[in-house]
């Protein structure tokens, strides 16, 4: 395994609450915020959880922490309300000195990045969701069935999570990953083990289970972006289509894959990818030689605004980049914009202009 690099420090919440942040890359900031199952000492480690430290350090300055009760912060911290979450949240991205900064929120991150984002516009840039929830599933009217197998659930998590015998953590990488490879599943039953206690893992999914942000997401003011799984068996699409239509401006991708978040190797994992970097600006520190004409361009916005100087067009640019059509023109709108332009003709002009299309392809 190649080295892998990454700063492991401490600070406290506004209770005095441990937290254990970790950062790894270089660029603009990007802060997952938290979800359980986490320990950042040891989840680098996965081939679940490396690939994605990997691709998104090689693109930004990209910060992870533990929850209370999780890996390395404080054990013992039993309260996870949203405000104390979000009281987390605050103390991290004070800790690491952060003045503006993109948030990615998977799962129950997702509410705690809405509430968090509408609680601090003025520092969220972005707001990447992915599989994430604004209301758990004791908020989105649940049956008595559903009541009674999220009762059965955490009595088992009780009972079975702390053993030896893999079996009972099995049952959430199967909800969660149910394409996992062997060697996928192992690492994360084994992750859920180092994670958290039974007794902390029953509280977290109690808590998680009544979490509800979605009052905040008409008053949400950045763009956003929300990535959900089709087949999403911990967070139904249909909480995907709900936040995507809750929140003003927003743009929903699906994904084609039964993953809770798709797994590395998965088509999905590399369109993930490709969305969050088309999406949140990446500076020229990550990637893109500050010679280059329109440096404020995202590497999948400089490609097209290469295409349209060697005169594509937009269906012709989405079967060169295996696009959508919308996908493109959603695209060309941000180029229009960064370029100050209103026209195609416009953008064509200042592009030759620059050397633009004859500029080698990167």
């Amino acid at each position: 395994m190649t080295a892998f690099s990454q700063d492991i420090r401490f600070t406290r919440s506004a209770d005095g609450t441990r937290l254990a942040y970790a950062v790894n890359g270089e660029g603009y900031p990007l802060v997952r915020a938290a979800h359980w199952l986490t320990n950042i000492g040891e989840d680098w480690q996965t081939p679940v959880w490396r690939p994605w430290f990997e691709a998104l350090g090689a693109r930004y300055r990209f910060h992870r922490y533990d929850a209370r009760g999780c890996g390395l912060s404080d054990r013992d911290a039993t309260d996870a309300s949203l405000d104390v979450l979000v009281a987390d949240l605050e103390a991290v991205v004070d800790a690491a000195k952060l003045e503006r900064f993109a948030l990615l929120g998977t799962s129950q991150g997702g509410a705690l990045s809405i509430a968090y984002a509408v609680r601090h516009p003025e520092r969220v840039s972005h707001i990447v969701l992915l599989g994430a929830f604004a209301r758990g599933p004791l908020r989105r009217s649940p049956t008595a069935e559903a009541k009674a197998g999220l009762e059965a659930e955490i009595k088992m998590i009780e009972v079975g999570w702390g053993q030896d015998n893999p079996a009972y953590r099995q049952l959430f990488t199967n909800l969660m990953f149910p394409g996992a490879t062997p060697e996928q599943a192992r690492s994360f039953n084994e992750l859920q083990r180092m994670s958290c206690s039974p007794r902390q893992a029953a509280r977290i999914v109690t808590s998680f289970s009544d979490i509800d942000a979605s009052d905040d997401l008409p008053r949400v003011a950045c763009p956003t972006l929300v990535l959900h799984t089709r087949g999403d068996m911990c967070a139904p699409f249909d909480e995907g289509l709900f936040l995507a239509s809750s929140i003003p401006g927003a743009r929903l991708v699906p994904l084609e894959t039964r993953s809770h978040v798709p797994m590395p190797g998965e088509p999905s994992f590399d369109r993930v990818i490709e969305e969050i970097e088309a999406f949140v600006p990446v500076p020229v520190t990550a990637g893109r030689p500050a010679g280059l004409a329109f440096p404020d361009l995202t590497r999948r916005e400089r490609q097209i605004l290469e295409h349209i100087a060697r005169g594509l067009d937009n269906l012709q640019i989405a079967a060169h980049l295996e696009l959508s059509e919308k996908t493109v023109r959603n695209h060309i709108t941000a180029v229009f914009s960064k370029l100050a332009v209103e026209s195609r003709a416009q953008a064509i002009v200042k592009a030759r202009e620059a050397g633009l299309a004859d500029e080698p392809r990167r």
